[in-house]
């Protein structure tokens, strides 16, 4: 099924990248000829937003810092059909652009990732690589995501999942948001390959591998309490379980072979752990039904917009 009487956007979050953001611009532009080009540039101190301006794309500005707070104000601000997400640094395919497009009308999709093949060995630094696939595995246990390439900063999205995406992410952990938002809402998903390769000379990464490595567990971390309370609290109380037992059982084998409790600092912080155990896992039971619901209400937000096929129909090619 063609994306033709669709309203495309293709949304462009930058941040000095006056070496790369002309090759992207052009080349999305002639992939996708009835596109609009958004680039929203994110306080650059380079000529991004002139060059930028000049290859043809609408210009915008962002003053908080933070790729997380450009994709916010970008979903906010652009109304469309159907959304390309891309970065500005030259790195993606941009003429696999419209078999993206076309498989998300197509299959009735709300997020296909553009799953990265690399072609030069330059293009993924080590530690990205590494990085990619831990948290990648660790989200695919975690909310039973079906991604390979969940930190892929090359994605099309179903208008329905860009007006219902609740974001708080600032920095690079807004991938893993994305991901995690179309795992729990249960949206039709889906990857497709696309080359990827090293950046242009003079345009350099913005991505530090610990920090925003780190930036990215504390997100999985965080979601998994918003969204998955019971799991994250009964894990706590395991651990805390774990301990008193670990603790205990000299006090309880000393107990059984005199009849005496010695330690009664040990017995009482057992106790305690105990106790704590059991609150924690309380306070899961009561914060999943708190998660249920609002998923319920995100799920109601989420189906207030049609389908890309259903909008496809209402919309035919003029």
């Amino acid at each position: 099924m063609s994306s033709s009487g669709l309203e495309i956007a293709v949304l462009v979050p930058c941040f000095n990248e006056e070496a790369a953001i002309k090759k992207v611009v052009e080349d999305f532009r002639a992939a996708l000829p009835t596109a609009t080009v958004y680039v929203y540039d994110n306080n650059s101190t380079d000529r991004t937003s002139e060059v930028a301006a000049a290859a043809g794309a609408e210009v915008r500005k962002e003053s908080r810092r933070g790729k997380g707070n450009v994709v916010r104000r970008m979903f906010n601000d652009i109304e469309a059909d159907i959304y390309v997400m891309v970065d500005g640094d030259d790195t993606y395919d941009a003429a696999r652009a419209p078999e993206l497009v076309d498989r998300l009308v197509a299959e009735n999709l709300d997020m296909v990732v553009g799953r990265r093949i690399e072609t030069h060995q330059a293009a993924y630094r080590a530690g990205h690589r590494l990085g990619n696939a831990v948290l990648t595995g660790l989200v695919r246990w975690l909310f039973a995501a079906n991604i390979v390439d969940m930190l892929s900063g090359y994605r099309v999205f179903s208008r329905r999942f860009v007006k219902s995406f609740p974001s708080f992410s600032r920095e690079f952990e807004i991938e893993t948001e994305l991901t995690v938002h179309a795992m729990q809402m249960k949206m039709p998903v889906d990857e497709v390959d696309t080359n990827y390769k090293e950046r242009p000379p003079g345009s350099t990464s913005k991505l530090r591998t610990f920090r925003d490595g780190w930036r990215i567990l504390l997100t999985i971390t965080n979601l998994m309490r918003n969204e998955r309370p019971l799991l994250f609290f009964s894990l706590i109380g395991l651990a805390l379980t774990a301990t008193a037992v670990i603790l205990g059982v000299p006090v309880i084998s000393t107990y059984a072979n005199t009849g005496l409790v010695p330690r009664f600092p040990t017995a009482i912080l057992c106790t305690g752990l105990i106790l704590m155990a059991f609150i924690s896992v309380a306070t899961g039971l009561i914060l999943d039904l708190v998660s249920h619901v609002r998923r319920e209400a995100k799920r109601l937000a989420y189906l207030e917009y049609p389908s890309p096929r259903a909008t496809k129909r209402a919309r035919p090619a003029q």
